[in-house]
């Protein structure tokens, strides 16, 4: 170990280099959710195909933040979900009632960022079309 490292006590070290590692790492995290989780490449494919669609609907810089963060918070739902589902399965496959709670609650985080992106897009959607002001 290096004495950056025991002085930190973190195994990226620090400054820049460590923002390399800890940019490394992230990109392992996307494609292990990409290869790992069916629900990640679901909703990922589901932000490819909605985002062009934002810059069109949008009514100012805002609402585009707006749409464009309802897309983000599903992937960041998903991925919190994913990884407390891998670190659950990790622990223990039998049946837990502590760990079952815990993936119900990252399931209901997932469920919430998706209410929020569909009222998100369909009020959008609707005053795009000038359905409602």
């Amino acid at each position: 170990m290096s004495d950056n490292q025991s002085q930190t006590n973190k195994p990226n070290g620090t400054g820049i280099k460590r923002l390399f590692k800890a940019t490394y790492c992230s990109i392992k995290g996307f494609k292990a959710a990409w290869k790992h989780e069916s629900a990640f490449r679901q909703e990922l494919v589901l932000v490819l195909v909605l985002f062009p669609f934002s810059f069109v609907i949008a009514q100012s810089t805002n609402h585009w933040l707006v749409l464009f963060f309802s897309l983000i918070f599903l992937l960041f739902s998903e991925l919190v979900n994913s990884a407390l589902e891998a670190l659950a399965d990790k622990v223990c496959l039998e049946h837990d009632e502590l760990i079952g709670r815990a993936k119900d609650i990252g399931s209901a985080i997932v469920f919430l960022a998706l209410i929020f992106l569909k009222l998100v897009w369909i009020i959008a959607t609707l005053q795009y079309f000038s359905l409602i002001n």
